[in-house]
């Protein structure tokens, strides 16, 4: 065994402290952190830190580094050094290296620290591109175009050092390589779809099936149905076709599309609602949430998001109290696994949607039973507070909190703009990503249950 507690320990204490941190982090939940998780995450940011001006030496520098970026909700930051780290170590050629060995017999330490190289590289490369710009990222530029770093990714799937996980890697990467291509041609449209755009949303959609069916086939030979693993996929194949009407109708007016575009928000419409089912449905899936990174908990909260200003938009055509159902549990899921950054967001977009059609469609605002996250403490303004520009802010009960209406209400400026009143028409991607649609806490780095200031990794 090679990675084993004490090798790991004793080779990359960034790695070691990295891993339990996180491990840290998610033990706490909902409760204070322990002085177990400020203590890891301390030395493993200062010897991130440090690695700023210094040579790095070892690939393990890379895997802690990634760690500390994947936890984030800021993890374009760390990601782009950890690149930049990987490159001057040259892990960008290990899959070529493996593909051409050129007859040379390689000893096992060499074989292992080019399949590690490997592994690595493709995490980065699909961290880069996925949360970086194809996912809800930053909207920020992608930092590396190389597609050649790839190529032979399924290599990894023959070879005898195989780990059962490597083939969630390679059907990550040739995902997002799938979508770069979209990307590439939806985004510079800028919303203007035609016949050739639904053709190519069309045939995107046949090569995104074909994507998950290959995949599955791989994933299905060491696991059955209801497997975690086979169940992510599903939904990442969802949440891509989510993804790729977002894109082709950025900018679009929702309320006024030709009866092209409103097939496509519904056929999108249908793919939320897919997604958001099998999070609820898979225990497996419920389970994980805990563990989630940043990037998960996005894919649920935005395909909640997206249905509910579905409903919006189509009260009478939409089952409102099918998709508000589905909505609630996904927030009191987040809220469980201490992503309440996420069901705060939720709750607000059904504040809105009750606000709109509750009485015409006799939905009624449930009983608030739990006091509010003690970040959302910190949004709350005096029930004075008046701004004739903004529409009537939300009291916490409306967003599902127990809190007297007389201690406060939530701040209308602490909304982010899509998630308004007014931009409930909008249903495109923001072109700063997440960050235009989830709140903002006073730090952003996604490691606390409760929002307490910490240091970033820089």
């Amino acid at each position: 065994m090679y990675d084993t507690y004490e090798s790991l320990m004793e080779r990359t204490p960034w790695t070691f402290d990295a891993i339990l941190a996180v491990a840290g982090k998610i033990r706490s939940g909902n409760g204070p952190l322990s002085p177990t998780f400020y203590k890891c995450l301390e030395e493993a940011q200062g010897i991130a830190r440090s690695s700023l001006f210094g040579p790095v030496v070892r690939k393990e520098a890379v895997q802690g580094m990634l760690l500390l970026a994947a936890w984030s909700t800021n993890g374009w930051l760390p990601s782009g050094h950890a690149m930049r780290m990987a490159l001057d170590l040259g892990l960008h050629r290990a899959l070529e290296k493996l593909a051409d060995d050129g007859g040379k017999q390689r000893t096992q330490d060499e074989e292992r620290d080019l399949v590690v190289s490997a592994r690595i590289w493709l995490c980065l490369y699909w961290f880069d591109h996925h949360t970086i710009r194809m996912s809800l990222g930053t909207g920020r530029p992608i930092v590396l175009r190389d597609e050649n770093s790839i190529r032979h990714c399924r290599l990894l799937l023959s070879h005898p050092m195989a780990s059962p996980t490597d083939v969630r890697l390679v059907a990550q990467v040739e995902l997002i390589a799938q979508k770069t291509q979209i990307y590439e041609t939806l985004a510079p449209l800028g919303g203007q779809v035609n016949h050739s755009t639904l053709s190519f949303i069309r045939r995107a959609n046949v090569a995104l099936d074909k994507w998950w069916s290959d995949c599955d086939e791989l994933h299905r030979q060491t696991m059955d149905q209801d497997s975690l693993l086979r169940k992510i996929l599903a939904g990442e194949l969802h949440y891509a076709k989510l993804w790729v009407v977002c894109v082709a109708l950025r900018g679009v007016a929702w309320d006024k599309m030709p009866f092209e575009q409103r097939e496509l928000a519904f056929q999108a419409k249908d793919a939320a609602s897919n997604c958001l089912s099998i999070f609820l449905t898979s225990p497996e899936y419920r389970a994980a949430l805990r563990y989630a990174v940043h990037d998960s908990l996005v894919t649920a909260a935005f395909s909640g998001l997206f249905l509910l200003k579905m409903a919006s938009l189509f009260p009478a055509e939409l089952d409102l109290g099918a998709i508000i159902g589905q909505v609630e549990q996904l927030a009191q899921l987040l809220s469980e696994v201490a992503a309440e950054r996420y069901a705060l967001a939720l709750r607000i977009m059904l504040a809105n949607l009750r606000r709109k059609v509750g009485l015409l469609n006799g939905i009624d605002t449930p009983v608030p039973t739990m006091p509010p996250p003690s970040f959302a403490q910190e949004m709350i303004v005096s029930p004075s507070f008046i701004d004739p520009t903004m529409p009537p802010p939300f009291t916490m009960e409306e967003l599902g909190f127990a809190w007297p209406a007389d201690r406060g209400i939530f701040s209308p400026s602490a909304i982010p703009v899509w998630l308004q009143e007014q931009s409930l028409a909008d249903l495109g991607l923001p072109v700063n990503g997440s960050d235009g649609i989830f709140l903002q806490m006073n730090v952003g780095n996604g490691w606390t249950g409760d929002f307490t200031p910490m240091p970033e990794a820089w």
